[in-house]
């Protein structure tokens, strides 16, 4: 619990308007639509969506959220985050926590928007084509329960190209266990558009309707937001394929 209770909602609004300028310097790689964000509610939600590979487009999404409404997202990060002193320090003050269900209630009960990302390091690390844009939620029903418990509703959201910056190759195995003690965490073997490059592809972003919790019980919400967010995912990757049709990306390999 000492990470938990040590990296909860800290935001700085100094660091939030300095990284807020260097996050959106990614859109001359990745540059954004954004679409859907009168299904926002003024107070307090739960957001689930698919993770990227690498996970990098999360920053876009909570800069264009903070952008049109005003608020800072408040995400549930990954644990491994905060084993790295200095980007730990940094991403509290942006609006990450430790993704402890204790902190994303205090967060909802200051009525902040709450990202979660259920997928966690098995989207953001995937280790086969096959697993792009494909939710990885079955182990993870603790948004659900914490949207229940706060009586809060459950917002849906997709992203699109975000799966298309690199080239899935293998993984390196093993890599995971050795560095984090766990082989979801396995680095995966890509090839960009230049080396270590991604493909400069936009980023599409889409809000879905809200999905109410009560007289739900945990089992059930997680199965319907699941199908709901792969649902919204499917038809946004559609367009966005339709629209773009990005060429594939050289062979030149990179590990991360």
């Amino acid at each position: 619990m000492e990470f938990a209770e040590r990296f909860r909602d800290r935001v700085d609004d100094r660091v939030v308007s300095v990284a807020r300028v260097m996050i959106h310097g990614l859109e001359a790689i990745h540059p954004v639509r954004f679409d859907g964000l009168e299904n926002l509610p003024d107070g307090p939600a739960v957001l689930v969506g698919n993770h990227g590979l690498l996970g990098y487009e999360t920053a876009l999404f909570f800069a264009h959220i903070f952008d049109a409404t005003g608020r800072v997202p408040r995400g549930c990060a990954d644990r491994w985050f905060f084993k790295v002193p200095g980007l730990r320090d940094v991403l509290v003050r942006i609006g990450g926590m430790y993704g402890a269900p204790d902190n994303a209630r205090r967060a909802l009960a200051a009525g902040h928007l709450v990202v979660c990302y259920p997928g966690g390091a098995r989207e953001v690390l995937k280790h086969d084509s096959a697993q792009r844009y494909k939710l990885r939620w079955e182990r993870s029903a603790g948004f659900a329960r914490v949207a229940l418990e706060a009586g809060v509703p459950i917002i849906p959201f997709a992203a699109a190209g975000v799966d298309h910056t690199y080239e899935i190759v293998s993984r390196l195995r093993g890599s995971g266990q050795l560095l984090m003690g766990h082989d979801k965490y396995d680095l995966p073997l890509l090839s960009g558009a230049l080396g270590p490059l991604p493909s400069p592809v936009p980023f599409w972003f889409r809000i879905g309707a809200p999905i109410a919790t009560g007289g739900a019980d945990v089992e059930s919400l997680h199965r319907t937001a699941w199908r709901a967010t792969q649902a919204l995912v499917d038809e946004l990757l559609a367009e966005w394929v339709r629209a773009e049709s990005p060429a594939p990306a050289s062979n030149v390999a990179c590990a991360f």
